[in-house]
């Protein structure tokens, strides 16, 4: 089962990321924009994902879009405890992705 210590590593591990205070959580960032966000105290994130990637990937209960407008833009949380752990890195990357410079996502 992962754990918030798990998807701080996770999101860390990605080129240039870093971890700044987001309201009442944890964000990280690439080049100043949010591709997760650590919610608390449920065990819960936000990955800022391709719409057409996050159709593919919604599963009930584990991933699912963000309610309104945001989710229709990609916004997707996923419920990490629930998370197979092998699959977090992959969909850490994506998010990363969709939000870091070109240069960045070439080279990794």
């Amino acid at each position: 089962m992962l754990t918030r210590d798990d998807v701080r590593k996770i999101a860390l591990s990605m080129p240039e990321a870093s971890e700044e205070p987001h309201f009442h959580m944890a964000s990280f960032r690439v080049a100043k924009k949010i591709f997760c966000t650590l919610h608390a105290p449920e065990p819960r994130i936000m990955l800022k994902l391709d719409p057409e990637d996050q159709h593919n990937l919604v599963e009930g209960g584990v991933i699912e879009p963000v309610p309104g407008s945001w989710g229709r833009k990609g916004s997707t949380f996923i419920w990490f405890e629930k998370l197979a752990p092998e699959r977090l890195p992959e969909l850490m990357r994506l998010a990363w992705a969709k939000v870091a410079p070109s240069r960045l996502v070439r080279d990794a």
